[in-house]
């Protein structure tokens, strides 16, 4: 896995499996060179806020050269900057884009952001960028990138020229989300650079314009964009003034006013969805059945350990939490960014290691950006990462809500797994396969237990199995076919 990083002027970053890799410009290099070591970075790094970040000395950066041929061309790719510096970054252990993220997680970026550009001020620096992207999850925890967005702030300066773009990419989608229900990857995936006010006006009835928060935050900046005096090029520049404790009080003021309003835009805790409720009331299962089938779960976590699981169709985590509290890194995905947003609540509150994302398995994210090399599909970020896959409960969705092949399904996963695959057979009898089918139920009489097992076979190794008492669904573990099974 690589990306290429490219559009930042004082630098460029590249990644590969074993490195995060950050060429800084030699005109770069005193600053950077001086905040890297100082006690603020140093501050937010201890705090798990900030990256961790170790400079190159030059024979480490040598070194690194000459042993990685794709780096060494990478690096020497760029004829338009002197290259001043090489540091390494900690390896945030699976990449996330804003556009996966539930509305509580690009929250929690957005109270990052404001947070380190106001403790960032009482060390006269500033934070020049306000993207999401600049804000990778470790866990449920968000952590703060790019170094190279830190700039030294002129004493006197009480403008934030980041403010922009922080309304357009944090809180106008916020915003869309919580009054017309328009999720954070319609908001972003197809818009880079997030939301401008004229998106969210269009949306807005005749009476939603005239009354907070669209008044001030859409409505004065559509009607101000159409001035003369807002293509004034003077508004793009930084506002001076003599008076500094009175410019503190200002840019300060301004970041609290703004993280105040995103704070309004916190998603309630009981908010609803058709799968909101599934393990609850809609699961298909008696409470002993329920019970049998966390057991065979948690033995396979003792006897196999797993350490990196995918949780496909994760619903609100009843099984990603089995998985965490055993210790395992658990990515769990979900088309349904309610759940999704519940999973992540609960698991920052009891700080497991639990990485939720927006993913539909059936369409899940592609590759974006330039050349479709900046940002990497999901497919291709999971790809021999995760040593356990679970499917539970999410087989006969596919199969007859999305029309995937078994032998398809099973391909996917055996491609996205290393070792083991989890997985749950779900029978056409069974009266949730019915629901689904809604009346065309011929379209599956081919499907058998013995079917299912013949798909997994190609390529996998049944380990175990358990069918679930009083039901028409069976439990099994598969091992990768050249993996032993210990």
């Amino acid at each position: 896995m690589k990306i290429n990083s490219f559009r930042d002027p004082d630098g460029r970053v590249y990644i590969n499996d074993k490195h995060v890799l950050r060429i800084v410009t030699e005109k770069g290099v005193p600053f950077y060179y001086e905040f890297f070591t100082s006690d603020f970075s140093q501050k937010l790094i201890a705090e798990q806020r900030l990256i961790n970040t170790n400079i190159l000395d030059k024979h480490q950066a040598d070194s690194l050269l000459e042993q990685d041929e794709d780096f060494r061309d990478y690096f020497n790719s760029d004829s338009q900057h002197n290259k001043g510096l090489i540091v390494e970054h900690e390896k945030v252990p699976f990449i996330s884009y804003p556009y996966e993220w539930p509305i509580e997680m690009l929250y929690a970026a957005g109270i990052l952001t404001i947070d380190i550009a106001v403790e960032s001020d009482e060390y006269n620096l500033g934070i020049k960028d306000a993207s999401p992207y600049n804000v990778l999850f470790r866990g449920t925890n968000p952590i703060f990138i790019d170094v190279l967005s830190f700039e030294k702030r002129e004493q006197g300066d009480y403008t934030w020229l980041a403010y922009a773009q922080f309304i357009r990419m944090f809180y106008l989608p916020l915003l869309v989300n919580k009054y017309f229900g328009i999720s954070i990857a319609d908001s972003l995936l197809n818009h880079r650079d997030g939301l401008e006010p004229d998106d969210v006006y269009q949306l807005c009835s005749f009476t939603q314009k005239l009354l907070p928060p669209f008044l001030t935050m859409i409505s004065i900046p559509k009607w101000l964009a159409n001035s003369k005096k807002a293509k004034n090029e003077e508004l793009y520049h930084k506002k001076m003034m003599s008076n500094h404790e009175k410019t503190k009080f200002i840019y300060q003021s301004l970041l609290n006013r703004l993280k105040k309003s995103l704070m309004k835009l916190l998603p309630e805790n009981d908010r609803k969805s058709v799968w909101s409720d599934y393990m609850q009331v809609n699961n298909n299962y008696l409470p002993e059945q329920i019970s049998a089938k966390s057991d065979f779960i948690k033995q396979f976590l003792q006897e196999y350990n797993p350490q990196r699981v995918l949780d496909i169709g994760c619903n609100t985590g009843y099984f990603t939490f089995l998985a965490a509290r055993h210790g395992a890194s658990v990515v769990a995905i979900d088309y349904d960014p309610v759940v999704v947003g519940r999973v992540w609540q609960q698991a920052y509150e009891e700080k497991l290691d639990i990485l939720p994302l927006h993913v539909n398995i059936t369409r899940p994210t592609p590759s974006m950006g330039w050349g479709n090399t900046e940002y990497l599909s999901f497919i291709e970020r999971a790809e021999g990462y995760f040593d356990t896959v679970f499917m539970l409960a999410v087989i006969h969705h596919l199969l007859v809500s999305e029309r995937i092949p078994l032998e398809k399904i099973v391909d996917l996963a055996a491609k996205l797994t290393t070792k083991y695959l989890v997985v749950e057979y779900v029978d056409p009898e069974d009266s949730m396969f019915k629901i689904l089918t809604r009346g065309r139920e011929e379209l599956y009489n081919y499907l058998t237990p013995e079917i299912f097992i013949e798909a997994c076979q190609r390529q996998f190794d049944i380990v175990d199995s358990m069918l679930i008492s009083g039901s028409k669904r069976c439990l099994y573990i598969l091992c990768k076919k050249g993996n032993s099974n210990g």
